[in-house]
């Protein structure tokens, strides 16, 4: 059940980026189906899934503007805040373990304004 959800989840993403128009603004639901394969990773440490990196790299594909990562900025909080047992050090180390240079916070705290 969890496996065809996640599945799910990523066909969506997958969908929504090829929906997005030139100008547009990055979805939270894009952020979500971006990151939701990384939720093991997040609540239990060790390391990323193969799935959770594409996902952060397509997070970074799909946040080329500062407007994008701002928006996606406010959607991983909001995201992390539906789970309280995401651990924030795998939050902030999960870029580095998936080698992305990511130019958003994952983090329960970040000031998405700056």
């Amino acid at each position: 059940m969890k496996g065809a959800i996640i599945s799910m989840l990523i066909l969506v993403a997958i969908v929504q980026v090829v929906m997005v128009k030139p100008g547009e603004a990055v979805t939270c639901g894009q952020v979500d189906a971006s990151l939701a394969p990384c939720i093991p990773y997040l609540t239990a440490g060790g390391t990323p899934a193969a799935a959770c990196c594409d996902g952060v790299k397509n997070l970074k594909t799909i946040t080329p503007t500062t407007a994008d990562r701002r928006a996606a900025c406010d959607c991983v909080k909001a995201a992390a805040a539906r789970y309280p047992s995401i651990k924030e050090d795998a939050a902030s180390s999960l870029p580095q373990k998936c080698g992305v240079q990511m130019d958003i916070a994952i983090s329960k705290t970040t000031n998405c304004a700056k």
